[in-house]
């Protein structure tokens, strides 16, 4: 079969080959033609014949001690076949490439934070000149599609804090704890659940108001607000649980998100050694005015037990109000703005001191705080602000304090921060007031800076 075969394709050759000869010729001119056609049919036939031996052998059956060397020569034809041709014909090597996910792609995305003070007071100049405040470090990650998580870790400095109430330096301060590392937020949270869902899981800064979830080096001023310190602490309300989301499917109107939080007690101001569960629940409202304006409006309502040795359980309610009007042009939203912010917070619950009278107890079930502050974008880099804060003492509702803090602000860069802010603190226990002059330094490393979601 493979002889007949080699046969007909030698005759073909030669069939073509006569076909084109030319008529007779005469002498030498006849001679160098037929020279020509034959060099033509030795390079037909060494064509066909190389061609007729590659079909012998695929036309043999391969032996059984064969089998691997078979193999050897269909991966080396595979791989002749697959490989790139250069621009002179000859084949150059494939080149593969592993597709599976490198080491270094698991990693999370670590970031650090920095907040640094330098320090004034009028009353002693000499008092905590330069305070470290905190050193931030956040380790972010998707975990699959469908959920992510954020550690942050933090080193809290001992220094001078906004103190209101409580026993100090004597003017509002305090010099703060030892200081030390802590884990301010650690939590997985599931995002895009059906229904328009979403799930946080752990411990996390909880959604009373807006201010509250951002972080010291994130705020529009040195501190949280009077009423967020003398209710809730010097920090966020952060606390470990379980926070479901719900982006309420309404259109036209508005957008709004409804959160419900289940977590376990530890805010010593608000619930004192109390290991209870307590229940948050908010509900923001997000109203798009124009193209330059928009408004954010939402309520809070937090609930727990406030529990103390010597004093009667006691349930604690704590309700807030939170408001920002935003002025930001999309032409020149990096050179100009304006932002107005705020709120109220009303203490329901008060713990009674043994040496009140009964009848009292009623009407000083109560403490109010309300704050606000507005910023003034310049330029680029320059902004003003000021805020007014005033509250009442949840020990003591008779006894009152308020603060005025201007600022002014310039960013080096989105990634360093120099704010100088003065605040005077005043109190009607006794009638006194003090003032004292922060230099605050904020920079970032990494992906995320100072957040303000």
């Amino acid at each position: 079969m493979v002889l007949e075969t080699k046969r007909l394709l030698v005759a073909l050759a030669l069939g073509a080959s006569l076909a084109h000869t030319p008529g007779p010729l005469r002498g030498q001119e006849q001679t160098d033609s037929v020279r020509v056609e034959l060099a033509r049919m030795r390079a037909r036939i060494d064509s066909l014949e190389a061609m007729v031996r590659r079909l012998e052998q695929a036309g043999r059956p391969a032996e059984a001690g064969d089998a691997l060397a078979e193999l050897r020569r269909a991966a080396e034809a595979a791989g002749r076949e697959g490989a790139p041709v250069d621009t002179a014909g000859a084949r150059t090597p494939a080149t593969f490439t592993g597709r599976q996910r490198s080491l270094q792609a698991l990693n999370p995305e670590i970031s650090a934070n920095v907040d640094v003070f330098g320090h004034l007071n009028t009353d002693d100049a000499n008092e905590h000149n330069f305070v470290p405040r905190e050193f931030e470090f956040s380790f972010q990650a998707s975990l699959d599609p469908y959920s992510r998580a954020r550690i942050f870790v933090a080193h809290h400095a001992a220094g001078p804090e906004l103190i209101p109430f409580e026993e100090g330096d004597g003017h509002g301060h305090e010099e703060g704890a030892e200081g030390g590392f802590e884990v301010e937020e650690g939590y997985v949270e599931w995002v895009g659940l059906p229904g328009g869902l979403g799930l946080k899981l752990g411990k996390f800064n909880q959604r009373f108001g807006t201010l509250n979830r951002w972080h010291a080096h994130a705020l529009p001023f040195q501190s949280h607000s009077l009423p967020h310190i003398a209710f809730m602490g010097e920090e966020s309300l952060a606390q470990t649980g379980a926070s479901v989301g719900w982006l309420v499917p309404v259109h036209g109107l508005g957008t709004y998100e409804l959160t419900g939080e289940l977590t376990q007690s530890s805010n010593a101001p608000l619930f004192g050694e109390a290991a209870d569960l307590s229940f948050l629940g908010h509900l923001n409202a997000f109203y798009e005015l124009g193209r330059s304006t928009d408004l954010d409006l939402g309520v809070s309502w937090l609930r727990g037990d406030f529990e103390e040795e010597g004093v009667e359980l006691a349930e604690r309610n704590l309700y807030g109000v939170e408001g920002s009007f935003t002025w930001r042009p999309p032409e020149r939203a990096l050179y100009r703005g304006f932002v107005l912010r705020g709120g109220a917070m009303l203490l329901d619950g008060l713990v009674p001191h043994e040496e009140e009278p009964e009848e009292e107890e009623e009407e000083e079930d109560r403490a109010l705080g309300v704050w606000s502050a507005a910023e003034l974008r310049l330029s680029q880099r320059w902004l003003v602000g000021a805020r007014l804060d005033w509250t009442e003492n949840p020990e003591d509702p008779h006894e009152t304090a308020w603060l005025f803090s201007p600022t002014l602000t310039w960013w080096q860069s989105e990634w360093v921060r120099l704010r100088l802010e003065y605040d005077l603190l005043g109190r009607n226990f006794p009638d006194d007031d003090e003032g004292r002059l922060w230099l605050q330094v904020t920079f970032a490393m990494g992906p995320h800076k100072h957040e303000t979601y």
